[in-house]
């Protein structure tokens, strides 16, 4: 089973904050929603930034999410779907269609969030 890239979804209070803190630890923001000074911009109601330091990747979401979030970006998140409910584990929200973007979420047994996100 392939899971894909992996990266941590932070739900943060304050986005810009959160930004400034990671980039001084070496993140550089690659996806988003910005201005046209290349600052996060608020008012468009997008309150999320992926971030990059060598391999390390890290999702900023304000206001999207209650708790943080381990994400994975597997190229078929239907057939893991499928496998997961053949083995009896439950499914929070599920993908639907047959092709795609599909997302699945799911929580461990400590309810720690899982998403599979399928691009």
């Amino acid at each position: 089973m392939d899971l894909g890239s992996f990266s941590v979804s932070l739900a943060v209070k304050d986005i810009e904050a959160s930004t400034k803190f990671y980039e001084h630890l070496g993140f550089e923001v690659i996806d988003g929603q910005f201005n046209y000074d290349g600052e996060i911009d608020l008012e468009e109601g997008q309150y999320w930034v992926m971030m990059k330091s060598g391999e390390a990747k890290i999702g900023l979401f304000q206001g999207m999410f209650d708790e943080n979030v381990l994400s994975w970006n597997p190229p078929d998140a239907r057939s893991i779907q499928a496998r997961l409910k053949e083995n009896g584990v439950p499914i929070e929200f599920e993908a639907t269609g047959f092709e795609g973007p599909a997302t699945v979420m799911l929580s461990d047994p400590d309810g720690n969030q899982i998403m599979l996100d399928q691009f």
